[in-house]
């Protein structure tokens, strides 16, 4: 149900409310499995409804689909997968040099982030989940019965548990364990994304599941690729290498000026990309960086996803996400009287899985944005042959194994021995 906390407050019932900052991917996903076994979840979040759109996230590996299919969206997710995106790399005249093929870019099963987030939120609603958009926690102060928690807008409110599933800039992280400088490593690269129309005078072919075009300078990346959804809209891909910059996250008009600032003049296509940012509405613009928290609990207080342990694009976060929101549910609906223990074996059993998926994120920026153009030739060379390609393959597939118990969703069925990919 969609509510206010206003309408929430009152006496605490019995069963552990836990309050969820986040209604991305994680938060809805743990918001499932928490309603799903018989704990009262409350997602806030700041936007006012569920962000539609996005770049298209991947899954990999048996391990990740087991727990789809356990979740019980499986299914919804493959009738809107996206087929893959393929990525062509070519030079400043069009031509070829380099096709990266849609198993390699989009897993076993890509789908557009908006279409994970809805059917996210619609399984947690169906399951008994509480939400409360536009609105966001400004201070936790932990008791010994709860965390007592104020809000921007609504009246203060006391939950059981308080988890952080907000993202790389978790503002749970912010309030319990230090500022954001603290956790949060700049690796040396920007990324931008836009939707423009995609016209016959970009000069490029696209339609959906054509995957994106991209032209490269040293450090930079400028590509574009049908919508997956609308033929007539593409959508602008670009990436830069660069120190920290000093800017506000949050002016449109300050991302543009650094975007064009370090893609003027460039060949291909660039200059009409740039020209179609005045009317983007949907600019995302943000640094290229790693979260890292020292532990993923304190207390009553938890991280989860990207806020615990992510990467802005590259490390398979949305994966991991789904696994880390499935293993704290199952470990806190274990120990319903002690979440301690709950946060230890969630935080034991993902951490170095998710540390290093994590490492993708360190390489994203110097792939696709490669710094001379040496480097830019020995990416084309090496990832142009096919051996290469099918080593990485089955690499990347080995690497998302990781073996999970099967969680039962009532407290009367038995905790099955843990499964693996072979499962």
């Amino acid at each position: 149900m969609t509510t206010s906390l206003e309408q929430a407050a009152g006496p605490r019932p019995t069963t552990p409310s836990v309050l969820i900052s986040g209604a991305g991917v994680a938060g809805p996903a743990l918001a499932q499995g928490l309603a799903r076994r018989g704990l009262r979840p409350t997602v806030i979040e700041v936007a006012p409804a569920v962000r539609p759109g996005g770049q298209a996230v991947d899954f990999r590996g048996g391990t990740q689909l087991h727990v789809l299919r356990r979740m019980g969206i499986l299914d919804q997710l493959q009738r809107v997968r996206t087929g893959g995106s393929p990525m062509t790399f070519v030079d400043a005249d069009g031509r070829r040099l380099l096709h990266l093929p849609a198993e390699f870019t989009g897993g076993d099963l890509e789908v557009l982030r908006g279409d994970l987030s809805r059917i996210l939120y619609e399984a947690s609603l169906d399951a008994g989940a509480e939400y409360v958009f536009g609105d966001s926690l400004t201070s936790l102060t932990e008791t010994a019965t709860g965390v007592e928690v104020t809000f921007r807008h609504a009246p203060p409110r006391t939950f059981d548990l308080v988890v952080g599933a907000d993202g790389l800039r978790s503002n749970v992280r912010r309030l319990a364990f230090g500022p954001h400088a603290d956790h949060v490593t700049h690796l040396g690269h920007y990324a931008a994304t836009w939707s423009l129309p995609n016209h016959p005078d970009l000069g490029l072919r696209l339609h959906p599941g054509s995957g994106s075009v991209g032209h490269n300078t040293p450090g930079r990346l400028a590509s574009v690729a049908a919508d997956h959804t609308d033929p007539t809209r593409a959508r602008a891909f670009l990436v830069f290498a660069s120190r920290e910059l000093a800017y506000d996250r949050h002016d449109p008009a300050a991302h543009q000026r650094l975007l064009r600032g370090a893609f003027a003049g460039l060949p291909w296509k660039v200059d009409r990309l740039l020209d179609s940012l005045g009317a983007a509405d949907d600019l995302y613009f943000d640094s290229i960086s790693r979260a890292d928290s020292p532990a993923w609990s304190t207390g009553r207080i938890a991280l989860l996803g990207d806020a615990a342990c992510g990467a802005t694009i590259g490390g398979m976060g949305t994966g991991t996400a789904i696994l880390g929101a499935y293993v704290l549910a199952g470990e806190l609906s274990r120990s319903p009287g002690d979440h301690r223990a709950a946060f230890t074996r969630y935080e034991s059993l993902l951490r170095p899985y998710a540390e290093e998926r994590q490492k993708g994120g360190d390489r994203t920026g110097r792939f696709l944005a490669p710094s001379s153009r040496f480097a830019l030739h020995l990416r084309n060379t090496v990832f142009g042959r096919r051996r290469v390609l099918a080593w990485m393959l089955r690499a990347a597939k080995d690497a998302t194994t990781l073996a999970l118990p099967d969680y039962p969703e009532r407290s009367d069925e038995p905790l099955n021995s843990s499964f693996t990919e072979a499962d």
